[in-house]
């Protein structure tokens, strides 16, 4: 998934992932299912990428005929510098065409193959969003709070989903750890910082603004306490302890709307201390 760097936004989206209509118009592989939802892209600047990548893929081609005048040595290495970008262009597109290897034999061919599946994907883009747009919200990952996206979004760039939501529930423990200035972590940080006691030494405690005598802010308190126990327990912890979990990307960017909840309440709590 592409951030919101270089003028190019991805969001990713809450499609369902066998009966998303606009996913089989965009010309799905088949390889694997794409969650991803094209928002806002600039897409003169992926059409550009993708078809100098074609070209130089193209003439790469070219060069291993015999008699042919393009230096070949520096063509794989201009197609080899070029592969990244192309790669997340067309992940963001549609995951399975990335998945070609320009090293591999005849790899250029499919790379050539993949460029121009995404070129003609991006040539009606607009209108099929328009057409075959569902009936539901969108949910821009980059309008999660920052310590949950930008610790996230390399890791999901790459398509490691997992990694970027451990990276994700990281960051927000290091932030809790700055603002309360509380040793502990993760779940036992949680834990303390939501606790219902008075604060002791060491022990500071999380609490969100408005009437603390009120029903509602007693509500909200515990419900803050919940989440943030819910995300260590039931996402962290998973992220960080089972073997590479294979999660969809889907899956993977509801847990980081998750965290990104949990962060906003952390960053707008007081601190209370012990006196």
């Amino acid at each position: 998934m592409l951030g919101s760097g270089g003028g190019v936004e991805l969001v990713a989206g809450v499609l369902g992932q066998q009966h998303d209509p606009r996913s089989a118009a965009l010309g799905r592989t088949g390889k694997r299912a794409s969650a991803c939802r094209i928002a806002s892209m600039d897409y003169g600047w992926m059409r550009q990428r993708l078809e100098e990548f074609r070209d130089v893929c193209q003439h790469y081609a070219d060069s291993r005929q015999p008699g042919s005048p393009y230096d070949i040595g520096q063509l794989r290495q201009r197609m080899y510098g070029l592969e990244p970008t192309a790669k997340a262009i067309l992940r963001a597109l549609d995951p399975g065409l990335a998945e070609f290897e320009s090293e591999d034999w005849a790899g250029e061919h499919a790379a050539i193959r993949a460029a121009t599946r995404g070129l003609g994907m991006l040539a009606d883009v607009d209108e099929v969003a328009v057409r075959l747009r569902p009936d539901a919200p969108a949910l821009p990952a980059d309008q999660f709070h920052a310590w949950v996206w930008d610790a996230a979004r390399t890791f999901w760039d790459a398509g490691a989903y997992a990694v970027a939501v451990e990276q994700a529930a990281k960051s927000v423990t290091a932030h809790t750890q700055q603002k309360t200035a509380c040793n502990l972590a993760d779940d036992d940080l949680m834990a303390q910082a939501w606790s219902d006691d008075p604060p002791k030494p060491e022990r500071p405690r999380l609490r969100l603004p408005g009437d603390r005598t009120s029903n509602t802010w007693r509500s909200r308190q515990r419900g803050a306490r919940a989440l943030a126990q819910g995300c260590y327990a039931g996402i962290r912890n998973l992220a960080a302890h089972e073997h590479e979990p294979a999660w969809p990307q889907q899956v993977a960017l509801e847990y980081l709307a998750c965290l990104s909840v949990l962060a906003r309440w952390i960053d707008e709590a007081a601190v209370d201390r012990a006196t």
